[in-house]
């Protein structure tokens, strides 16, 4: 099969090349994106390989399929870039990854709550200056801090017994309750109650139409000062296309 990849990085190119030396496909990498301007590239390639950032919408698709394209596969869980029905249509086959690892999410949705607590990249470069002042770099124990978890499935679940290992109280909000959750103490409630009570608060929720722009000035207004927020994915659209200073409520400061 000749398959060509977009959107790529060394790392990729390594362990592409390691998995393929059984399967012995023709693959052809390419750094650049795949986009309007690029779509030609992908000329002659009965598959292609794509990213989260390569958006696939009809007209692309269309491009694609007059090409030769027959599949596509993602190197993601999520799919909400490809317009599924265009290429449903079109009689394209797209793949995507199962599921990554949710002891790798979680965690590192951990490491940002302790780097950002502890202001580690701070600290890391005033001491790389020969600065060893710990003004403004202070953080607060997150024994007894209350954490909420939004999206309560496999990650979501494995962040809460984490943060739970911490002593932290933990309260969710899910359409569905999980048993784990619940049975490791987790009290579930509504979303203005989640964003009022919490110090933290973590987003392990898949980019629908009901999460796009979940966190809008409204949501904001409602929360504590200073308070946390941590989101486990790259999608922007969970957010409002604005910066917020964290304690001054919801004065927007344009990008």
């Amino acid at each position: 099969m000749k398959i060509a990849f977009f959107n790529t990085k060394p790392y990729d190119r390594q362990s592409f090349n390691f998995a393929n030396d059984r399967h012995q496909h023709e693959i052809v990498f390419f750094e650049c994106r795949l986009s309007h301007e690029t779509v030609s590239l992908a000329i002659g390639f009965s598959s292609i390989c794509i990213f989260i950032n390569d958006y696939l919408d009809a007209e692309m698709l269309e491009k694609l399929a007059q090409g030769g394209t027959k599949l596509i596969a993602l190197r993601s869980a999520g799919f909400n870039h490809v317009d599924l029905a265009a290429a449903s249509h079109l009689g394209m086959t797209i793949v995507r990854v199962p599921a990554y690892s949710p002891y790798a999410v979680a965690e590192h949705a951990i490491a940002l709550i302790l780097s950002l607590n502890r202001k580690v990249h701070r600290a890391y470069n005033r001491v790389r200056e020969g600065n060893f002042s710990i003004e403004g770099l202070l953080g607060f124990d997150l024994h007894g801090a209350t954490v909420g978890v939004i999206g309560t499935g496999r990650i979501g679940a494995i962040f809460a017994q984490i943060m739970s290992g911490f002593g932290c109280k933990l309260i969710g909000f899910d359409a569905y309750q999980n048993p784990v959750c619940l049975e490791m103490g987790m009290e579930y409630v509504s979303m203005p109650e989640l964003f009022a009570q919490s110090d933290i608060i973590s987003l392990h929720c898949p980019l629908t139409p009901d999460t796009h722009y979940l966190i809008n000035a409204e949501a904001i207004a409602q929360m504590k000062p200073g308070m946390m927020l941590i989101t486990d994915v790259t999608w922007m659209e969970y957010l409002q296309p604005y910066k917020y200073r964290a304690g001054t409520g919801a004065q927007p400061l344009q990008y």
